[in-house]
């Protein structure tokens, strides 16, 4: 991104409010403005490490400080605007995704990930609103993120007004509940800055209760290692057997402690047609995902963040899935034509998968 000084005698104070409508314009749902310390999270994001709770994600221990101190990634940095937009598809409810996860044939796909990846799309705008702001200023620093580098972005959100951070340590706002992407535009330009967003859990702890894996293990407090979402997407390594048991037909990240949250029933649908279901994946069968090749795997998730497990962690995945389903002849036929796959990642999970199924015979 481009980096220099703002022009100078530049109303900020007026910019900062076009800023949010020209944010609003590009498709966010809201946009604020903040500073750059984060002494507090980083201490707390330091503890977190330190108990090794990241599980194998050590790309997050090796960025030092960048993470919490925006002006090490980007020098210069004095402002964040920190966005919000929706990515809920219409139609798509919590009533839907439990009748999902309710039918053990059927693959659950956490429902941000059914559409199109995120990423390029949020940077594509976040260009587009740093282009605005130049017309404007003049050349300015600036850079785009989302999701994509050391950024505590929920901190960010949290103290640029667009939400507080839920005890499930996810993104929550009273308007708007937690089915919404951030991004961040850090910037050299010294707008004013927004209030911060307090919190309103109150002493609700449904998200914390309703955990597959008990990986929320108190307020604000997640372990990774346990998370469905780090289990079946980030980690590349076999799954722990004692918490197979416990994923159910999710292969694909976990939305447990978002359907139950009060506050999500003030979301609003995106209005954006790129995060709609593509593929009928929403609803589509384990066995039916298991008789992919790689090829197809590629072809059916091009562009979606389902790429990001790879065939053979989404194999590994739905194998498991497989192990948790009700017991017929097309799970067993689906498990059995996979046992002597190439990897031996998944025919691991194969085996286990069918010694599930094999018990659950016997016992019927």
């Amino acid at each position: 991104m481009d980096s220099g000084s703002a022009a100078i005698n530049v109303d900020f104070a007026s910019l900062a409010k076009r800023i949010k409508a020209w944010g609003a314009e590009l498709g966010f749902a809201k946009v604020g403005i903040t500073g750059v310390d984060l002494r507090e999270d980083e201490a707390r994001l330091q503890e977190w490490l330190r108990q090794g709770r990241h599980g194998t994600m050590d790309y997050m221990q090796h960025h030092g400080t960048r993470r919490s101190r925006p002006q090490e990634l980007q020098p210069g940095t004095v402002r964040v605007i920190s966005t919000r937009m929706n990515y809920l598809p219409g139609g798509i409810d919590a009533t839907a995704a439990w009748r999902t996860l309710g039918d053990g044939e059927r693959a659950y796909i956490s429902r941000y990930a059914l559409g199109r990846d995120y990423h390029k799309l949020i940077r594509n705008r976040l260009q587009k609103l740093a282009d605005r702001i130049a017309t404007e200023t003049g050349p300015f620093g600036c850079r785009a993120f989302t999701d994509s580098a050391p950024v505590l972005e929920k901190a960010l959100a949290r103290n640029a007004g667009l939400g507080w951070i839920g005890k499930h340590t996810l993104a929550l706002d009273r308007d708007a509940g937690s089915w919404f992407f951030l991004g961040e535009l850090y910037t050299d330009l010294p707008l004013p800055v927004d209030a911060p967003s307090s919190a309103h859990c109150g002493t609700c702890t449904r998200c914390i209760d309703v955990c597959p894996t008990q990986a929320i293990t108190g307020p604000y407090q997640l372990d990774a290692r346990r998370c469905i979402s780090y289990l079946t997407i980030e980690s590349r390594e076999a799954i722990p057997e004692e918490l197979r048991p416990l994923m159910g037909n999710r292969v694909f990240g976990c939305d447990d402690c978002q359907l139950v949250c009060p506050w999500n029933k003030f979301a609003q649908p995106t209005g954006e047609e790129d995060f709609a279901p593509r593929h009928g994946l929403d609803h589509a069968k384990l066995a039916d995902l298991f008789a992919w090749t790689e090829a197809e795997f590629l072809k059916r998730t091009e562009g979606m963040p389902i790429r990001r497990a790879g065939f053979e962690g989404f194999s590994r995945n739905v194998a498991v899935a497989l192990g948790n389903a009700p017991h017929t002849s097309e799970v067993m036929e689906a498990l059995k034509s996979r046992a002597g796959d190439p990897s031996p990642l998944v025919r691991e999970h194969v085996a286990w998968a069918l010694a599930q199924q094999t018990a659950r015979e016997g016992k019927a």
